[in-house]
């Protein structure tokens, strides 16, 4: 029998709003297009930067803040400064990183904008720097003293579980991976809530102890919805700066289980079977009775 040890497992997050939008006006005087910046009132931590959020006008106009831009709505990922600016791009990465240059073009508007804005984020992104999670199923252990009245209500009678994840801090550095400072800034969110979407993963491909072959490429981890109740740094000279995040569940705990390897069609010769057909063309499979 095969034992596995803990040091290849792994964490996954996607960023989601808690059900809510932020509604607000883009006035004119708000865009700066030579810097490509711009701004609308929003309590300033609700949006993060590498969020993709989705703006849309509230009374059909069109977004001509956006130079060249003639729709009614439009979704990219995000920086924000410290002063609350906002700019667009068009990857994760180049947010991350900020800056000017790779930032969508704006224009002066030709009036006020009323919009509404909701995070539409749809990728999991590593957890870098993670080095342990622990997650429970015991409703009668989870605190939820730490959440606000509005989500405490909302969240109460969707509660399956508990949990914490650690990782040595890091804020910057990294344009493909979650850093751990988006779990300090995630906890701060008020308004829209402290919601995620995690997948824990037990065991990850290419970790393969028991030495068969066919077992290189499974995976297995537990996927969920939660919501981040606190975040902690443990800050002591000389050693390395940890943080800690705790959360609870909302719905249903699966684990999921990636063990089959994908079908495919192949020749005599091991080659893709292609299938070159039009609109109208149609794989039948011939079965018995």
């Amino acid at each position: 029998m095969t034992v596995y040890l803990g040091t290849f497992g792994q964490v996954e997050l996607e960023r989601q709003f808690g059900g809510s939008e932020l509604s607000s006006t883009i006035n004119t005087s708000d865009v700066n297009a030579t810097a490509k910046r711009f701004s609308f009132d929003f309590e300033h931590g609700q949006l993060l930067t590498g969020d993709q959020i989705e703006i849309s006008s509230t009374n059909g106009s069109a977004l001509d803040f956006i130079s060249g831009y003639s729709s009614t709505s439009v979704k990219k990922f995000i920086h924000v400064d410290d002063l609350g600016g906002i700019r667009l791009y068009d990857s994760f990465a180049n947010a991350v990183n900020g800056g000017s240059s790779n930032a969508t073009a704006l224009a002066a508007p030709s009036s006020n904008i009323p919009i509404k804005v909701v995070v539409q984020n749809a990728a999991f992104r590593l957890l870098a720097q993670c080095n342990g999670f622990e997650l429970n199923t015991e409703r009668e252990t989870v605190d939820t003293t730490t959440l606000s009245d509005e989500f405490r209500s909302r969240v109460n009678s969707l509660m399956s579980g508990s949990g914490r994840m650690s990782g040595f801090w890091e804020y910057t550095g990294d344009t493909a991976n979650e850093l751990p400072h988006y779990l300090l800034e995630l906890s701060l969110r008020t308004k829209v809530g402290s919601q995620f979407k995690g997948r824990f993963y037990l065991k990850t491909n290419t970790y393969n102890p028991s030495g068969v072959a066919g077992r290189s490429d499974d995976q297995i981890y537990y996927e969920f919805t939660g919501v981040l109740t606190a975040c902690a740094v443990q800050f002591t000279p000389s050693s390395v700066v940890e943080i800690t995040a705790d959360f609870i569940t909302t719905g249903p705990i699966e684990i999921r289980m990636e063990v089959e390897s994908t079908s495919k069609v192949l020749q005599e010769d091991a080659d893709d079977l292609l299938l070159d057909q039009d609109a109208a063309a149609k794989l039948l499979l011939e079965t018995g009775p």
